[in-house]
């Protein structure tokens, strides 16, 4: 038997869309994750991009859970003394809705040059309109617990 090695020319990409509406944060961000590193398909390898393209839709109207809305607080820093700046969900939600998902599917991707450039792959947009039929991306429901892995 020989142990044959994926090389890039061996990638098959896809695209993949996903239809955010009266979905939880988490759920959505754990199924791109999961489509953007390529874990689905039996030829992953950890140090190539083999994942899908994947275009999420409906971003303004995601839910989160509990008490998120008003307690969840995400921060920046300009890097000057003082400079740290907090928004919250509920703002964040309302102003740029496209980001909460951002910031969510960004911090389950690796911390490093492959998850940056993994994460070039996905396209978030806050309405139900896309720049991307071209491509004919197919539709992918987001599993729920029921469902199982």
């Amino acid at each position: 038997m020989k142990t044959t090695s994926i090389t890039p020319t061996d990638i098959k990409k896809k695209w993949v869309l996903i239809d955010a509406a009266h979905q939880p944060v988490g759920r959505i961000a754990v199924e791109v994750s999961r489509l953007l590193r390529g874990k689905h398909k039996p030829s992953f390898v950890p140090h190539l991009d083999c994942g899908d393209n994947v275009v999420i839709i409906n971003a303004s109207q995601v839910v989160l859970t509990g008490r998120k809305l008003d307690q969840k607080m995400y921060y920046r820093h300009s890097n000057f003394i003082g400079g740290i700046k907090a928004t919250s969900a509920k703002d964040m939600l309302a102003t740029h809705p496209e980001r909460v998902l951002e910031h969510a599917v960004r911090g389950m991707l690796p911390h490093n040059k492959l998850g940056r450039k993994v994460f070039n792959n996905v396209k978030i947009y806050a309405g139900s309109e896309h720049p991307h039929e071209a491509q004919k991306p197919t539709a992918a429901p987001v599993r729920t617990v029921k469902e199982g892995k």
